[in-house]
């Protein structure tokens, strides 16, 4: 009786295994089945040439859907940073090497638990891993294509010490606002403000936003055709001016979310400030080489001035006497304005060794390094450039030192670190075409970066910080706004 149960299972084992299986049809796979009927060469193999492709076509999906997964928080941020710093034998010691990430800037050695909690938060298990090396490779092509095309070095992207000053301390991303689809080229914080932002994009429209918790849209501006170029916040915080390669000036009502004036023009704007004594005056810049100051409330042309190029970008002065100009050819003009009556007279012209285009002009009152107002210049070909102003020589710049970065393909922006640089040293902080935000010290011969940030998909245009100097605004190509939260100083006892 058991020989003859023995040999029915038997049979029935060989019933299975004889049962032929059923293949998964390609057609159910619409990637699959897209891929494979592409047509290839005659000499090679079709099976092969549409497995790559699928593969490649998945390498690049996986990447865009695991940026969409990432969660805005400290522990996020420094668990992806230990991950892809990971050195080859990372899932045997589970300890990372480079120690030195945006989250914690400086020697950073973290126990295996608080690593391994790290991960669990962010609930990444073994099938994000590819996804998130895919994101890290297709970073480095993007930048050596980048940088290929560009004729230099990868050398020339100056890589962070290893050891960083505090003051340099990122504890993460505080928020992203994701909902522009365009590139965003210029963002700013209120005046005087730590939480309200703007930004402007080549969609022609004007995002401003909370960062305070919980972070939010506040309004969206429409009413350009073409790109935002600039726009400057008013004394109150109440109105903003922007200008556009649509040939007008737009003035908007913050609240109410209204556009409540247009100044029609019959050039490209391309840079717009209020001035900081009297708001009622209204600069701005064309490429038509011509400065204007317009009256707020009429909307009225005041007053003009020639230069001898196109006007890319401007600031006034802490007293609002002077503005410092800069245009497409490499010169930097000094222009005194009566506050009183809004005329312009050109003052200086400075004019540089490469004749490039300027993007960055900021003014600040004081530096340790000249004991005196300083002027900070960047050009497209990448000169960065820190001048003094002499306020009694009728806004006289000279040079003190100056940066040279890699060319760029974008008009990327700079900006001062006012509070970092009272510290010690004069600092600036960067957008770069290899999607990073770079942090530099003028006063270094040598290792000028101490920081570097990353997270962006794309080439970092703009930066910006709040008042308190807590949160810095990153903006890049693809449309996404970055909010990055600084560590807080640890008060000395």
């Amino acid at each position: 009786m058991a020989d003859q149960t023995i040999e029915k299972r038997s049979s029935e084992v060989d019933d299975h295994e004889t049962q032929p299986k059923k293949k998964k049809d390609v057609t159910e796979d619409p990637e699959t089945f897209s891929c494979m009927l592409q047509p290839c060469p005659a000499d090679s193999d079709p099976n092969y040439i549409g497995i790559r492709r699928l593969l490649l076509f998945r390498k690049a999906q996986s990447g865009v859907l695991q940026r969409k997964d990432w969660r805005c928080n400290a522990k996020g941020y420094v668990a992806y940073r230990n991950f892809i710093n990971r050195p080859v034998n990372w899932l045997n010691s589970q300890i990372p090497s480079r120690t030195s990430t945006p989250g914690n800037s400086g020697h950073w050695v973290p126990s295996p638990s608080q690593l391994s909690v790290a991960l669990e938060s962010e609930s990444w298990g073994p099938g994000s891993w590819s996804g998130m090396k895919d994101v890290r490779d297709s970073q480095s092509q993007t930048l050596s294509r980048t940088v290929s095309s560009l004729g230099v070095n990868s050398s020339d992207f100056e890589h962070p010490r290893r050891k960083t000053e505090h003051a340099y301390s990122f504890v993460g991303m505080h928020c992203i606002f994701d909902e522009c689809k365009s590139m965003v080229t210029v963002i700013k914080f209120g005046h005087m403000s730590s939480d309200v932002l703007a930004y402007g994009a080549t969609d022609g429209t004007l995002t401003v936003c909370t960062v305070s918790d919980p972070p939010s849209i506040m309004n969206k501006l429409t009413g350009h055709s073409k790109d935002v170029t600039d726009f400057d916040f008013s004394l109150n915080n109440q109105y903003i001016a922007s200008s556009s390669l649509d040939k007008t000036v737009r003035v908007w009502d913050i609240p109410n979310g209204l556009c409540i004036r247009v100044i029609y023009g019959v050039t490209s704007q391309l840079c717009i400030r209020f001035h900081p004594v009297n708001n009622n005056f209204l600069t701005v810049g064309n490429a038509q080489r011509e400065v204007s100051i317009f009256n707020f409330s009429t909307g009225r042309l005041i007053s003009k001035t020639t230069v001898d190029s196109e006007v890319t970008t401007l600031d006034y002065d802490h007293t609002g006497q002077f503005i410092f100009c800069g245009d497409s050819q490499g010169c930097i003009y000094t222009v005194k304005v009566n506050s009183h009556q809004g005329t312009l007279s050109r003052s200086h012209r400075t004019k540089t060794k490469e004749k490039s285009e300027f993007t960055t002009i900021q003014y600040r009152t004081f530096s340790l390094m000249t004991q005196g107002p300083v002027l900070l210049a960047l050009t497209r070909d990448g000169s960065l450039s820190f001048f003094s102003v002499s306020l009694e020589l009728q806004g006289y710049l000279t040079l003190k030192c100056s940066l040279k970065l890699a060319p760029r393909l974008h008009s990327i922006r700079a900006s001062f670190c006012p509070l970092l640089s009272l510290e010690k040293g004069e600092y600036i902080v960067i957008g770069s075409e290899d999607a990073a935000v770079y942090f530099y010290d003028l006063t270094r011969p040598k290792n000028t970066c101490v920081n570097k940030l990353q997270g962006h998909g794309y080439p970092v245009i703009a930066v910006a910080w709040n008042h308190g100097e807590n949160l810095l605004a990153s903006s890049d190509f693809g449309g996404t706004v970055i909010v990055w939260k600084r560590e807080k100083s640890k008060q000395k006892k």
